[in-house]
């Protein structure tokens, strides 16, 4: 009963929520400390003595708090004694983690498995809560990129339809100087021949005459 007590206040008060033990550790600690994290659930719809009540009983799965509130006697101005691990692991529990899983009606930790540990073999495993905010960002930043994908494939689609429109402009054009009536393209012909012809030189004419 105290490992599991040092374990559940170990994963309550940890920064990412998450610990490391062994996988029969884990399965054990798993329906141990979702109990308590319940009883921190019921008490959001509850008040008064009630609250009180669930709180005491959630205690029990915490190691009790340092009780002494007076100064440390022999110095002055010492500072009180700090408060232990379980009485924060609790205040946390109905703090916080009631009000994230009050709509949740169970399965708030899940088990990930390490595999084996140098030395005794023994089989690893990480418990860590659920809707932690590492998750929770992660999911958010994979809803952003889902969300800016589309937009790439449709900008490439444009580009596409504007590339396919230009192409059908030229053939269009190709094929309207293909059914050119053949007096234009003569007329358009002598034009350019006329406009290639010199007049001849002085000297020319002179022996010509």
């Amino acid at each position: 009963m105290s490992m599991l007590r040092n374990l559940a206040t170990s994963l309550i008060n940890s920064r990412e929520e998450r610990i490391v033990t062994t996988l029969p550790k884990a399965k054990e600690l798993r329906p141990f400390v979702e109990r308590a994290i319940t009883l921190s659930c019921r008490a959001r719809s509850l008040e008064g003595a009630q609250v009180v009540h669930l709180r005491r009983q959630a205690a029990g799965f915490f190691h009790a708090g340092n009780m002494q509130q007076v100064a440390l006697t022999g110095k002055r101005g010492q500072l009180r004694l700090p408060r232990t691990a379980g009485v924060a692991a609790l205040k946390r529990l109905f703090d916080e983690l009631g009000e994230r899983y009050k709509d949740r009606p169970g399965g708030y930790t899940r088990i990930l498995k390490l595999g084996t540990r140098e030395g005794d073999n023994a089989e690893l495993a990480i418990i860590e809560l659920v809707d932690n905010p590492r998750e929770l960002e992660a999911l958010e930043n994979a809803r952003k990129r889902a969300k800016h994908t589309p937009a790439k494939k449709k900008k490439s689609g444009d580009a596409r339809v504007a590339k396919a429109s230009s192409q059908a402009k030229v053939e269009e054009a190709d094929s309207a100087a293909a059914n050119e009536p053949v007096e234009a393209a003569e007329n358009r012909a002598s034009d350019s021949a006329e406009d290639l012809e010199t007049p001849e030189s002085p000297a020319v004419e002179d022996e010509e005459k």
